[in-house]
């Protein structure tokens, strides 16, 4: 099964039970995993990650759209019916074990012991959707942006409060020196609002816990990058309706 690699290097995200493994030629640099599949993946993710900022900070900000929290019921919606239609056409799998001929005789797409496990990463899911909508308002799009360099540091802090993990002096210098070209790059357009800051770095704290949820339910959990993704925005929605 051709997959793609977390940072740690567990795999996650399977493409097609039937994919084989990526060639040699296939590489785009010598001596490195990645593939022409790996770098189309991270080039549509950006893409989808900016246009998502530009479309939510205008429906939010310049068309004062009133509710975030039905922008964001409205994706997860999108997100569910998207991931549904694809493991019905046998392009992705919900467990990582799982083949996708299995998956589509199965009788439910996820058990329902697995939506139980994974119930408070979907409750952070849930909590890290609704401040992020509502941190988008508070800035303008390039502080946002400057603010948001700092996940990753939440994060780090996070994960030594809970499982002592430490890192090494140079990625603490890669990590700074990510946040001091993100601060340099957003200083003409510094303006600082307390309400924004305040949101947005509670955006950073929710998104630090969220990843470390999924770090440490989603291995135990059985399932993929895909499973994880239908699971929280399968019980968020049941929240919402509720």
């Amino acid at each position: 099964m051709a997959t793609n690699t977390t940072m740690n290097g567990s795999s996650i995200l399977p493409m097609a039970a039937t994919d084989p493994p990526p060639r040699m030629e296939e590489k785009l640099f010598k001596g490195s995993a990645m593939t022409k599949r790996g770098a189309y993946a991270a080039i549509s993710y950006m893409i989808c990650a900016v246009l998502l900022v530009l479309f939510n900070k205008a429906a939010l900000s310049s068309y004062n759209f009133p509710s975030a929290n039905v922008i964001t019921l409205c994706q997860m919606i999108c997100s569910c019916c998207w991931l549904y239609a694809l493991r019905r056409w046998k392009l992705i799998s919900f467990n990582s074990k799982e083949s996708l001929a299995i998956g589509e005789s199965s009788k439910t797409l996820v058990p329902l012991k697995t939506l139980i496990v994974t119930s408070p990463l979907a409750v952070t899911y849930l909590l890290y959707m609704m401040v992020t909508m509502e941190s988008v308002r508070g800035v303008n799009v390039p502080m946002y942006t400057t603010l948001r360099r700092t996940t990753v540091v939440f994060t780090m802090i996070v994960e030594y409060v809970l499982v002592r993990q430490k890192y090494t002096r140079p990625i603490l210098g890669s990590v700074a020196l990510i946040v001091l070209g993100a601060f340099i790059a957003g200083a003409r357009d510094l303006s600082f609002d307390s309400y924004g800051y305040l949101v947005v770095f509670l955006s950073n704290i929710s998104t630090a816990i969220y990843l470390a949820t999924i770090s440490r339910l989603g291995k135990s959990s059985g399932l993929n990058s895909f499973g994880l993704m239908w699971c929280n925005g399968k019980r968020p929605f049941s929240l919402y309706i509720s």
